[in-house]
């Protein structure tokens, strides 16, 4: 039996309502982007079969037919709330159809961390084959994510910015040098729609 607590439906329903996956805008090369947004991810509401049904009839059929780049923004991820888990993220790199992935030409990571540049440099290369793993580019702040997509296609969430902008004054917690605590304080937890996953974001 499923340990999850919302059925099929009720998972894919919350994948749509949080936006977690979206295909919006183009980048300066006039291709589609598909935007994901990590904090968005209810990693432990949905089930990795769930998620691969989901973007098999939701997303790639708007990406197999022209080349496209994915945004994937990992602002304010939290490893025991957003991350699905290495072998999830294995099976659904592995059913990606080929089709697709021939279209993929970069993946631009937004904000990615030392936490998350150092798994990618461990286990990377175990879910990308070589081609797919070329393409990814790490982009440390949003003015250079600007030289790379239409600013005025994408719609970034506010936290982004936020983020961003802390960043410009303490650079070392690019590195995980420098805590970033304060920042969890800076406003309400009530502010945060998706902080806690419940009835309410489905009904």
């Amino acid at each position: 039996m499923s340990s999850y607590t919302l059925s099929e439906s009720e998972q894919e329903l919350l994948l749509e309502k949080l936006d977690v996956f979206k295909v919006q805008g183009r980048d300066k090369r006039g291709r589609n982007v598909l935007i994901i947004i990590g904090k968005h991810f209810p990693a432990r509401m949905v089930s990795g079969e769930v998620l691969k049904k989901y973007l098999e009839e939701k997303i790639y059929p708007k990406l197999e037919k022209k080349p496209f780049s994915v945004v994937y923004i990992h602002t304010d991820v939290q490893r025991s709330e957003n991350f699905p888990g290495i072998s999830v993220l294995r099976s659904i790199f592995d059913s990606i159809p080929i089709n697709v992935e021939n279209n993929l030409e970069a993946v631009y990571f937004l904000h990615p961390g030392l936490q998350a540049r150092l798994f990618l440099a461990t286990f990377g290369r175990l879910f990308f084959d070589g081609g797919l793993y070329s393409k990814l580019k790490y982009v440390s702040r949003l003015e250079f994510l600007w030289d790379h997509v239409r600013r005025m296609e994408i719609k970034v969430p506010e936290f982004v910015h936020d983020h961003d902008d802390e960043l410009e004054y303490h650079p070392m917690m690019d590195y995980g040098l420098e805590s970033d605590h304060p920042r969890v304080y800076s406003e309400p937890p009530s502010k945060d729609p998706i902080s806690v996953y419940s009835m309410r974001c489905i009904a």
